[in-house]
């Protein structure tokens, strides 16, 4: 079944829902096998190239939203810290120590369900100054937007926008109540017509079967979204999935190789949770499929050490996108 798949995707072919299915249900070298379609399928497609990325979590904490995975989320006791959208000055400054670390894209998150008019001018004279100042990349993570936003971001020099539908459309009611699904989609649609190109994907281990990661798949291939952050949960005390536990390291790998089959032109962009979702395996995720990685700290948690990170990417011989 592998070879079919992998020669029908070579050849410009889709992986059907079904067959994505069916992969799920691989085990121990029979996913090994998995990991070399995926790898192979991404050297086709993507070439020897990792895109590097970052954030700044610009305004942090106090969201009044319930997502339980969350520890920005005012319902959950997380100690997360709590602070007002940070000045241009500042962002400009973690802008710049980001570049020299070597992330070629830059990203201002801001907690919340979405962002206000006061936040988003602040924000928008920190894209202008970081745009005139340094050669990155920008994007905007400020959760749930209208066209008109999205319009005013794309002016002040963003090129994607970043909103994670999280998890399957038939799971995400059991992660979040205070608003919907398809205020997601709404919000990535919305950027699309802004002309601003689109960073979505999710969290793998919120309870989800593996059959739902490929309906998550599909939903974030069928949106045409240019980007897919994976990310593995990384339990956070305080919030409803503390005890969960993240997936093991193989299932973690099997899963971003079907990501990649099944959207084999995408950007695969490695982020949050790798230590806990991947644990001592995390540079066989670029064999797997990813060909982008998220670099230094989360959002309230910490990152992997630059030094370490730059060496994994020497020695698996990638290329530094630029």
């Amino acid at each position: 079944m592998l070879n079919q798949i992998e020669n029908r995707l070579l050849g410009g072919g889709d992986l059907t829902e079904e067959e994505a299915l069916l992969l799920t249900r691989l085990k121990s070298m029979e996913i090994l096998d998995l990991i070399s379609v995926g790898n192979r399928v991404t050297r086709h497609f993507r070439g020897n190239r990792l895109e590097i990325c970052s954030i700044i979590n610009a305004r942090s904490g106090n969201c009044s939203e319930d997502c339980v995975f969350c520890a920005q989320s005012s319902r959950h006791k997380t100690g997360a810290r709590v602070y007002p959208m940070a000045s241009p000055g500042d962002v400009l400054k973690q802008a710049r120590a980001m570049e020299r670390s070597g992330a070629k894209k830059f990203s201002l998150v801001a907690s919340g369900r979405g962002i206000s008019d006061r936040d988003l001018e602040k924000a928008l004279l920190a894209f202008e100054l970081i745009k005139r100042e340094t050669g990155l990349e920008l994007c905007a993570s400020f959760g749930i937007i209208d066209e008109n936003k999205a319009m005013l971001l794309k002016e002040a020099g963003v090129t994607m926008y970043h909103h994670n539908l999280e998890t399957a459309p038939s799971h995400f009611s059991r992660i979040c109540s205070t608003h919907t699904y398809q205020d997601r989609v709404n919000t990535i649609k919305a950027a699309q017509k802004a002309g601003l190109r689109v960073c979505s994907g999710g969290i793998i281990g919120l309870g989800e079967t593996p059959a739902q990661r490929v309906e998550l798949a599909f939903e974030i291939k069928r949106l045409g979204v240019d980007s897919v952050p994976i990310n593995f949960l990384n339990p956070i005390g305080g919030t409803p999935l503390e005890g969960f536990a993240p997936p093991v390291p193989l299932e973690s790998l099997q899963t971003l190789a079907i990501f990649r089959l099944i959207a084999p032109r995408s950007v695969i962009r490695l982020c949050g949770g790798r230590k806990e979702g991947l644990s001592g395996l995390q540079a066989l995720a670029f064999m797997a499929g990813a060909d982008g990685v998220m670099i230094g700290d989360y959002l309230t948690t910490r990152g992997e050490e630059l030094n370490n990170d730059f060496k994994m990417f020497a020695d698996l011989g990638l290329e530094i996108a630029t």
